[in-house]
């Protein structure tokens, strides 16, 4: 395992982070706490140090088991944790974005995972009722009590993280430095707004549901469909989402190696600071993810998927890569600028 910097920070974290999800089977899909420890250990003994989790995960369980299985050696791991959704029904304050919900949330993330700080706290996503000003400022006294140390947004609009970062930078508040993201070569959206913001930014993007729900696996077809389990809730499987899994079962038979690797590395191979979550129920998937890592994919290869998994531009993208509306804003020097494909 080799490590990147987390952003726009000198926080180191694995290449892939562990998501931990499954880690308890309150939700009728996840891991025992038994499996969930060897999942755990295996990631753990491959070098891996980033662990994600988060308040609703399991109703508690994850963040408990988690803060069990790293006690031994808390300060060696970076423990990523949320906070945004209800953990009470019916219960206004108990949800959101807002500064109540935040100091709430962390205090009980913190006794569930028994430690006195938290590494990386995200917000889980957006409201669209709290203002940026109070959940920035929230987030920064925080960090300045030593109860989180950086601070993430997932699930959030691109012009939202952005006027957030720059509010931040003029007012001397800590900015986010990860962005969560769903991307896979299922759903490249995040490509026209948020990866694009995220580069631009130094942020680092550590994208889930990179096999697509368990599409890019290979196990699916149009005979066969997902009756239970996650799948069901996550994706309709569509015609166009059967073309992408072939082709990159096509691409791993080249390889020799597994669809759900050459989907984590065509993730892995996209521009920016990109830490693929990785989940398991079972520790043979957390294996075969991980070792990912053994191999690597052609630039024709990586074009094929490209190909077979474009997706439409939308205004105002469509409208700017128009070849009359760039000869119009380029006047035909376009080719001749170096440093135009760096934005």
């Amino acid at each position: 395992m080799k490590y990147k910097l987390f952003g726009r920070s000198g926080l180191r974290v694995s290449e892939l982070a562990l998501g931990t999800m499954t880690f308890g089977e309150e939700w009728g899909w996840g891991s025992s706490k038994e499996e969930s420890k060897k999942i755990f250990d295996f990631y753990a003994e491959q070098g891996g140090n980033f662990i994600d989790t988060a308040n609703r995960y399991t109703e508690g369980t994850s963040e408990k088991f988690v803060g069990e299985f790293i006690s031994s050696d808390r300060d060696h791991f970076v423990v990523a944790t949320k906070y945004t959704l209800f953990t009470r029904m019916n219960d206004p304050n108990f949800s959101g974005n807002h500064r109540k919900n935040m100091v709430r949330s962390l205090e009980e993330s913190l006794k569930r995972l028994n430690t006195d700080y938290i590494d990386l706290y995200w917000v889980h996503a957006w409201d669209y009722t709290t203002p940026v000003d109070e959940i920035l400022r929230g987030l920064d006294d925080l960090i300045r009590q030593g109860k989180i140390l950086y601070i993430g947004i997932s699930d959030t609009p691109a012009w939202i993280v952005s006027h957030a970062n720059t509010l931040a930078e003029l007012k001397g508040w800590t900015q986010f430095a990860g962005l969560q993201i769903k991307y896979s070569l299922l759903d490249r959206t995040a490509e026209l707004e948020l990866l694009p913001m995220a580069r631009k930014f130094k942020i680092a993007v550590t994208p889930w549901s990179v096999i697509g729900g368990g599409i890019l696996t290979g196990k699916y077809s149009k005979e066969s469909r997902p009756d239970d389990g996650r799948s069901t809730v996550i994706t309709t499987i569509k015609e166009r989402d059967l073309n992408i899994a072939e082709t990159v079962k096509q691409v791993a038979d080249e390889v020799g190696c597994t669809p759900s690797q050459v989907a984590l590395n065509w993730v892995r191979k996209q521009k920016g600071v990109i830490i693929p979550i990785i989940g398991a129920r079972k520790l043979e998937q957390l294996k075969d993810n991980l070792f990912c890592l053994n191999y690597d994919l052609s630039n024709e290869q990586i074009e094929r998927l490209n190909q077979v998994s474009a997706i439409e531009l939308t205004f105002p993208h469509s409208f700017l890569n128009n070849p009359n509306i760039k000869n119009l804003i380029y006047g035909g020097t376009e080719n001749q600028i170096e440093d135009l494909n760096n934005f």
